[in-house]
């Protein structure tokens, strides 16, 4: 690999362990809530409120990790990040009642919000235009390795005792000062460089992250796109970018409406449903959070190559057949509990190869420069919205009317997703960011 090459995947794996903390603190309550509602004596909306707190915190912190990191910079606002994660993970670990453990929560979808708005537009901004979707990939490739990993403390503690979920929450520490450490070490994004009149230290990044003669003309499309922009938030409501704007705002809503995180935070609930024991039912998390990982690493071999569209076509359609063959099977349960398993994991690969990495790719780059990570923030909010409502209503629907109840409601979910993305959705392979945001001038 040449140096710019080596340079620019360095730096796109630090910032991509904000992903992994992202998975991590999202999924570590899969295995810890069941404990946790023993001890704490939570019934089915306490225990959905118990999960789905964490996410209005990610609201917050999506909102204002745009704003601001447009004014102080994308590195600065990932360090933030790393130390609210830090004190998450130690608080999440103490508390002496479920109000303490809210609290805490909350800072933790704080850095969890704002990790998920800057370690894409970074990767984004930083990478050049050819290996952009691979190298933004690389961070839903971190945040289902979080999620992988959470599943394995998840089982390492599961037999532990009856304060094993203070264990689970407490390691999720370590990789919060490993990311503030190596944060340290990384460029600003070269755009808010130029952005804010630092040219030649973009100039600088641009040149080792690839070719001097590719940062001379990515800084003359930067300026070119800053020249026609004014630069308020009010901006993205233009009618040359509404389009944009419903585009990531459908996404997100998509990406979480298709019940992705139901399955993800509640895999050992719905394993034991199934009829899985509890510590089996934990075991075969892990194999979903190991499936999840491998077929990201499709979606990154694939997204520079296929494209975005195809891409999300297939997984959007997969992942709806997969949902009602997964109703059915616990509408009626004749099917062994292995194949219930292989359902799932089916979805999950669906899911993973396009649906849960290419949104995140689309996001970062459809938005125009001098207020994308405030469009960014904004569509990540809706996302984490949607997130919220699916994680706690999830238990409530499965114990008021039956699991294949939310499982069909996710399937014509999936079929609305394919329709609008059929309809609306462009490609955006191998175009520059400044490429594609001209597209949208041209056509308002």
């Amino acid at each position: 690999m040449k140096r710019a090459g080596i340079y620019v995947v360095s730096v796109t794996l630090v910032a991509a362990i904000g992903g992994l903390i992202f998975g991590f603190d999202t999924a570590i309550v899969a295995g810890a809530t069941r404990y946790m509602k023993d001890q704490f004596s939570l019934d089915s909306l306490q225990e959905g409120w118990a999960v789905a707190v964490v996410l209005i915190g990610c609201m917050f912190g999506a909102g204002l990790a745009g704003p601001i990191s447009d004014r102080i910079g994308r590195r600065r606002f990932m360090r933030i990040s790393a130390a609210l994660f830090l004190v998450s993970a130690v608080g999440c670990a103490l508390p002496r009642t479920m109000a303490e453990f809210v609290v805490f929560r909350f800072v933790g979808g704080l850095g969890i919000g704002s990790a998920a708005v800057l370690s894409p537009l970074y990767i984004a901004e930083i990478a050049p235009a050819r290996i952009r979707g691979a190298l933004v990939s690389v961070n839903q490739l971190a945040i289902v390795t979080g999620i992988l990993l959470a599943y394995f403390v998840n089982w390492i503690f599961a037999g532990a005792g009856p304060s094993n979920w203070r264990w689970m929450y407490a390691m999720g520490a370590v990789p919060s000062i490993v990311f503030f450490l190596l944060l340290l070490r990384v460029p600003e994004s070269p755009r808010w460089l130029v952005k804010n009149g630092r040219e030649d230290e973009a100039r600088t990044v641009l040149t080792r992250a690839d070719t001097a003669e590719a940062a001379a003309g990515a800084i003359r499309e930067i300026k070119d796109a800053l020249s026609l922009e004014e630069g308020s938030f009010r901006e993205i409501f233009r009618p040359a970018f509404r389009r944009p704007l419903l585009i990531a705002v459908a996404l997100a809503v998509f990406q979480q409406v298709t019940g992705i995180n139901a399955i993800l935070y509640y895999a050992p609930r719905i394993f034991e449903d199934a009829g899985f024991a509890r510590m089996s039912a934990i075991g075969q998390s892990t194999i979903v959070g190991l499936v999840n990982m491998l077929f990201t690493v499709v979606a990154i071999l694939l997204a520079d190559k296929v494209g975005r569209r195809p891409l999300l076509l297939v997984a959007t359609g997969g992942m709806g057949v997969s949902l009602v063959l997964l109703g059915a099977a616990f509408k009626a349960p004749v099917l062994p509990a292995s194949a219930l398993l292989l359902v799932i994991l089916v979805y999950i690969a669906f899911f993973a190869s396009a649906m849960g990495p290419l949104v995140w790719v689309v996001m970062a780059e459809i938005f125009p420069i001098k207020v994308r990570g405030s469009a960014m923030g904004l569509a990540t909010v809706v996302l984490w919205l949607a997130d919220f409502a699916v994680t706690l209503t999830f238990p409530v629907i499965s114990d008021r009317f039956h699991p294949s109840t939310a499982f069909w409601l996710y399937a014509a979910m999936c079929a609305l997703a394919f329709a609008f993305m059929w309809r609306y959705l462009p490609e955006t392979k191998g175009r520059t960011l400044e490429e594609i945001e001209r597209r949208w001038l041209r056509t308002a």
